[in-house]
This record gives structure tokens, C-alpha cells and sequence, in this order.
């Protein structure tokens, strides 16, 4: 986290390197997205990438990434879309969400993404 922010990502790691693949397009209005702290002489909150990155190579493969809220959006699968991937890769941390329907509503939506765009899909989440 720097003065301006934070950026959630997807990263590459290896035994000798690693790099970041993917920064979010759209976090959390409200809890991580605060673009309004700037005004208010404070700093922190999410970064949002709205037009960055919305397919990246991954071994070979042409990715579309979409980390947790994402994957209930149009914006960030319809970007991704435009740019024709071989598949969908949707990750979320929901170790808060314990207890909730949140895990099974963002599943649900990843699941139908990749049904209406004929792709496959990975989802990988943390719980």
C-alpha cells in the first residue's frame, strides 16, 4: 500500500521470480474504492483500473481475470470479452464472508459468464 492506495492483483510467482499479472478493475464501492479521500486530504482505499488489463497471457493463454466483485459486474467480462480470451479465470477472497451466500452468488455469476461466452473458467477461492 502506497500514499495513494492499494491495488489488488494477481500474481505470477515462481522459485526465481515473480510479477503481477493483473491490478483490479473495479473493487468494492464504499469499503475498498474510496475515490473521494483525495478530497478530504486522505489517503488509501483500492486503486480502480477501469480500462487496464482486461486479458493477460498466462503459459500461452489469453486470460480474463475478474477478482471477487468483478465477477458480478458487466463492465469487466464484457471488456474482456472484446478482446476474445481462451478462458476465465475468477478469483475471490471471502474468508469474511464466512456464514453468508456471498461464496455461491459470486460462483453462480462466474459459472453463467462462462456459459453465455461459451469459454472455460478456473475460480479459485480463498474461504
Amino acid at each position: 500500500m502506497g500514499p495513494d492506495g492499494y491495488d489488488n492483483v494477481l500474481v505470477r510467482a515462481s522459485k526465481d521470480d515473480s510479477e503481477i499479472l493483473y491490478r483490479e478493475r473495479m473493487p468494492v464501492p464504499g469499503s475498498m474504492w474510496q475515490p473521494w479521500l483525495p478530497l478530504l486530504g486522505a489517503s488509501g482505499g483500492a486503486r480502480a483500473k477501469f480500462f487496464a488489463n482486461p486479458v493477460v497471457t498466462v503459459g500461452g493463454l489469453r486470460v480474463a481475470p475478474l477478482i471477487c466483485y468483478e465477477q458480478l459486474l458487466v463492465w469487466p467480462i464484457l471488456q474482456s470479452m472484446l478482446h476474445d480470451p481462451t478462458l476465465i479465470v475468477a478469483v475471490g477472497n471471502d474468508r469474511w464472508t464466512t456464514g453468508t451466500a456471498i461464496i455461491g452468488i459470486q460462483r453462480a455469476s462466474a459459472e453463467a459468464w462462462a456459459r453465455l461466452f461459451d469459454k472455460p473458467l478456473v475460480m479459485s477461492f480463498n474461504t
